[in-house]
């Protein structure tokens, strides 16, 4: 076998993280359709869902510089991948590859590396909130509408629900101003900033802005002239006093690695499961407004792992549309008015008005 990652369309399915909360979901949802390939840092504690789905389960250490030798039909990574070894790897080979995991700026990143490492086959950068379901859902209204001048995106964060660690990374760029696009101009965001109320799922939430990729992939992708992404959490005194903080300047003399665990103790606590929720509003260019409530009572991982799902799906052509081919984002699906039945039918609520 060769010392890197190779395409073999009879292999399994990759999943980096497989065992962790997010990659265990995915395990589950993807085992009726491919052979998997499970991978973390300790694989003890991946051997009981490996044996549950019928998949394989190795170590691989994104820590450790030694080669990854595996013959796959696709890789999907469901945790971080900060110094881009599975997306080089999957390059290299020739994999179809999903990632759902970066932020904005490590979003830019891989773009970057793909422009300079043209793909032979399609990379999915599908990283916008809960795995790429936010701008897929924009995506389809867009297209209902005839095109979209707006997009905005209202998040309601179950604090009671189960997480990974990695769901609350977002509370290490709270210190950092990113670029949006609104009303056809970029301009410069400060971390929740513009609070407010709306109403996500019938609760009235305090949400605020966050940097998110959908801000920056839509405006490429659907042409529109604002998109803007807020967050709220199932108590909105959380919400409240995470603005108080910022007020005091916390965010910013509190980055790096040192107050970490302070700035992740503030929101990570998770309990035995919640929902999911998000309010997806997009304005057309002739004026027309739809909004779209999704709700996934199995939770936020669910919901994320259903992304990577739909994804995979997509990189393997196996969504009734041919594999795209290079990098793509999530809202760039051939096919909008299927991402409604496709979330129904896995068991989530959508209702469009």
């Amino acid at each position: 076998m060769d010392d890197d990652i190779q395409l073999d369309v009879t292999g399994p399915v990759l999943v980096v993280g497989g065992y962790g909360t997010v990659g265990g979901e995915l395990a589950r949802l993807a085992a009726p359709s491919w052979p998997l390939l499970l991978t973390g840092r300790s694989p003890e504690r991946g051997r009981a869902l490996a044996e549950e789905v019928g998949a394989s389960v190795r170590r691989w250490d994104l820590g450790d510089p030694e080669p990854f030798p595996a013959r796959v039909r696709a890789v999907i990574s469901t945790v971080n991948d900060p110094d881009d070894r599975v997306l080089r790897a999957a390059l290299r080979g020739g994999v179809p590859y999903v990632d759902i995991t970066r932020w904005t700026a490590r979003l830019q990143r891989a773009t970057a590396i793909t422009a300079l490492t043209p793909p032979k086959a399609p990379v999915l950068l599908s990283s916008s909130w809960m795995g790429g379901v936010s701008a897929l859902v924009a995506a389809a209204l867009a297209a209902g509408l005839g095109g979209a001048a707006a997009v905005e995106v209202a998040i309601r964060y179950d604090l009671k629900d189960r997480a990974g660690t990695d769901s609350v990374e977002f509370m290490d760029r709270l210190g950092l101003d990113f670029e949006v696009m609104e009303d056809g101009q970029r301009r410069m965001i400060t971390p929740l900033s513009g609070a407010g109320y709306v109403t996500v799922g019938g609760h009235r939430t305090k949400v605020a802005r966050i940097d998110t990729p959908e801000q920056f992939t839509l405006p490429l992708t659907l042409g529109v002239d604002t998109a803007v992404t807020r967050i709220g959490f199932s108590a909105n005194s959380s919400t409240s006093a995470l603005l108080a903080l910022k007020r005091t300047g916390f965010f910013r003399w509190g980055r790096g690695d040192r107050l970490e665990s302070v700035r992740r103790s503030l929101l990570y606590s998770p309990g035995e499961g919640g929902e999911a929720l998000l309010r997806i509003d997009v304005r057309g260019r002739d004026g027309g407004r739809r909004t779209a409530m999704v709700r996934d009572t199995a939770g936020q991982a669910h919901l994320t792992a259903l992304g990577g799902l739909l994804g995979l799906r997509r990189v393997l052509g196996e969504d009734g549309s041919p594999a795209p081919e290079g990098v793509v984002f999530a809202e760039q699906t051939p096919a909008p008015r299927e991402v409604v039945p496709a979330l129904e039918k896995a068991g989530v609520e959508v209702t469009v008005s």
